[in-house]
């Protein structure tokens, strides 16, 4: 990269990271100042040609810690059966609905280990089968524990996660972004290295972040995950994880319906679970 394309994604980052960090403090003071918690989540929508020189399209919802008091964190779902994000959202009369993990396109159901209130949804299948990614790219998991916090860490085995009673819910997916505000080593394959629409989960010391890149566009040629760890590290991510992505990346809001534009033809692509935010 030349000096002055540095210098430009530099720029342009530096921008962002303040453009998120603007909305957390009036986030916070509306949060203070009212009882009405309607503008305490933000849709942000960057289009741009400038970062990594390529055109992005990217939709972030950033919701601060003090904000998620007033809200209930979930997973929607419809297993096996396979229904829109949007759908999700609107069955569970949710604010947010962002889609979930991988999962197998013919049968329908999670192909990643997948549990609510101690219930197990879906186990681990087996990575002979057609839809199942390599354990290299499910090396992550999103936890949502008894006390209403979001937690992304390291993967850990599904008997371990069966017998663990501290989560209302357990989401295997990946590949892991970025822990301890580092990035991690991912695997040099196509899945990484080439652009794609993303869906991404991060949680930054003030706020937690759902984001939508679009891609395979005109008008959006979407980040290999490369790109993706370098952009969410800008933004401050101190945790971050890979969610299911090309056609399934979809963001959703009960106030804007789809905010992204899904990129298969036919428009919106029918999932196994979503990420749900719900008004308490």
């Amino acid at each position: 990269m030349k000096k002055t394309e540095k210098r430009s994604l530099k720029f342009f980052l530096t921008v962002v990271f303040l453009f998120i960090n603007y909305f957390y403090v009036v986030s916070q003071q509306i949060h203070q100042e009212s009882d009405y918690v309607k503008d305490t989540i933000h849709v942000i929508e960057i289009k741009t040609d400038t970062l990594y020189n390529s055109k992005q399209e990217i939709y972030m919802i950033t919701i601060s810690y003090e904000s998620l008091k007033s809200y209930t964190l979930s997973i929607g779902h419809s297993e096996p059966e396979l229904i829109k994000t949007s759908i999700i959202g609107e069955r569970n009369n949710a604010l947010i609905a962002i889609n979930g993990s991988f999962f197998d396109e013919d049968k329908g159901g999670s192909v990643s280990y997948f549990e609510i209130n101690d219930s197990v949804i879906s186990y681990t299948k087996p990575t002979s089968m057609k839809w199942t990614k390599p354990d290299s790219l499910t090396n992550g998991a999103i936890l949502i524990t008894k006390d209403n916090k979001l937690k992304i860490e390291p993967a850990k085995s599904d008997t371990f996660y069966k017998e663990s009673k501290l989560e209302t819910a357990v989401m295997v997916t990946g590949p892991l972004l970025i822990y301890n505000s580092r990035a991690q080593i991912l695997p040099n394959m196509s899945f990484t290295s080439l652009r794609h629409p993303r869906t991404c989960l991060c949680d930054t010391k003030h706020s937690v972040i759902f984001i939508a890149i679009d891609g395979r566009s005109v008008n959006a040629e979407g980040m290999s995950l490369f790109e993706v760890q370098k952009f969410l590290l800008s933004l401050g991510c101190v945790d971050a994880i890979n969610l299911d992505g090309g056609g399934s990346t979809t963001i959703w809001t009960k106030e804007k319906g789809v905010v992204n534009l899904p990129s298969d033809k036919t428009g919106e692509r029918s999932v196994a679970n979503a990420l749900i935010i719900l008004k308490k």
